[in-house]
């Protein structure tokens, strides 16, 4: 049995917790069974709660978030639509983006939990971006993580 057995719609701060107290290879079992849909589903319905629109101001973009390693070897797109002080996410990306970031499964789940900090993984090549290099600094900012 996994170590995560929670979602973060149910309790944030014990899902960031679990994915804390996970070995890197229980998090990517997790990420390689059956429960990686559900449980990139239940992250993206998350994100709006923990947007902090404040910070995004006037900002006007599309991010995709490319989570590699699905198991049957293709990625997960996360379409980001960040437009007038508002967030909406979707699984299916059907816009242009502004800003493509790639990483691993594991990376992904520790970033969105705050036990990782993007831009270390960005410096140390563990998570890649194309296009707006610049937004790639800004974007981080814009989420409030739990302090596990």
């Amino acid at each position: 049995m996994s170590p995560v057995d929670t979602s973060p719609l149910r309790d944030r701060l014990g899902f960031a917790r679990q994915v804390k107290a996970a070995t890197e290879d229980e998090l990517l079992d997790l990420m390689r069974s059956p429960r990686r849909a559900p449980l990139l589903d239940d992250i993206v319905a998350d994100l709006p709660a923990v947007f902090l629109a404040d910070r995004a101001g006037d900002l006007d973009a599309v991010v995709h978030w490319k989570v590699t390693g699905r198991p049957d070897g293709g990625d997960d797109v996360l379409e980001l639509v960040i437009r007038r002080g508002t967030l909406t996410v979707s699984p299916v990306p059907t816009r242009t983006p502004r800003l493509t970031l790639t990483m691993g499964p594991v990376d992904f789940l520790r970033m969105v939990t705050g036990n990782a900090n993007p831009r270390l993984l960005f410096l140390r090549g563990r998570m890649k971006a194309r296009g707006d290099l610049g937004l790639t600094t800004r974007f981080p900012s814009l989420f409030g993580t739990p302090r596990p």
